[in-house]
């Protein structure tokens, strides 16, 4: 009886310890296990991945910003750039016209001791200039370096530059770049200017000329037009 009895006593004791273990975890509780902890830890590399083109992409675009620059800055320094000496103002408007049509900076050459405004008095000077070889003094300076194209302008004075030109020339090296010469005259063309300019400057390319008759330089859109079309000048 006694064995009977001790035997009953296990079973109710067994039974009560199974019921004490499930009760340890609160019902419902995510238990994590090794299978969704892979599952979470593969969600999450691939969350990282896909960050990564945003970053590509921003490198991409700071690359491809800095290759704008580049190509801003060597459009900067391919510029034209326009040199004329004026006396009547023809030869600035067709400086003007060309400035319009190609974008060029522009360089006045002014010289330091102003010409006189007389007409009659202005051909007198510009004689005794070319007969003693005067270089008249320009105001103020210019840098080529960034120009690979230079347009020179000037009126015919006494079938020749004005000597203020020559000046230029003079103290500026214009090697390795392109030279386009325009000239005004009242009919007398370039007379032997270009001879000259590819004399002085024997390093540089000299390109066809451009000469606008005096009645005409206010009106010089097509002419101007036709010859940087017919030079490759105009891009």
């Amino acid at each position: 009886m006694k064995k009977i009895f001790n035997f009953i006593f296990a079973a109710i004791a067994a039974v009560s310890m199974t019921a004490c273990a499930n009760n340890e975890a609160p019902s419902g509780a995510n238990i994590p296990t090794s299978e969704n902890f892979a599952v979470s830890l593969s969600e999450s590399t691939k969350s990282t991945e896909e960050t990564v083109p945003e970053t590509e992409s921003a490198v991409i675009s700071e690359e491809t910003a800095a290759e704008t620059t580049e190509d801003t800055q060597e459009d900067e320094s391919n510029a034209a750039l326009i040199v004329y000496f004026s006396w009547s103002g023809n030869t600035e408007a067709v400086a003007n016209e060309i400035a319009a049509q190609t974008g060029a900076d522009i360089f006045e050459l002014i010289p330091e001791t102003p010409y006189t405004d007389d007409y009659d008095e202005l051909l007198d000077i510009a004689q005794n200039e070319q007969s003693s070889g005067a270089r008249p003094l320009i105001s103020g300076s210019v840098d080529l370096s960034d120009h690979d194209t230079i347009f020179i302008g000037y009126p015919n004075w006494w079938a020749d530059m004005p000597m203020i030109v020559y000046t230029f020339f003079d103290e500026y090296d214009l090697s390795g770049k392109t030279i386009a010469p325009f000239c005004t005259s009242g009919g007398s063309g370039f007379s032997g200017t270009l001879r000259t300019i590819a004399e002085l400057e024997p390093d540089a390319e000299i390109t066809e000329g451009l000469h606008i008759s005096s009645s005409s330089a206010g009106n010089s859109s097509d002419d101007v037009s036709k010859w940087l079309s017919e030079t490759g000048l105009l891009n």
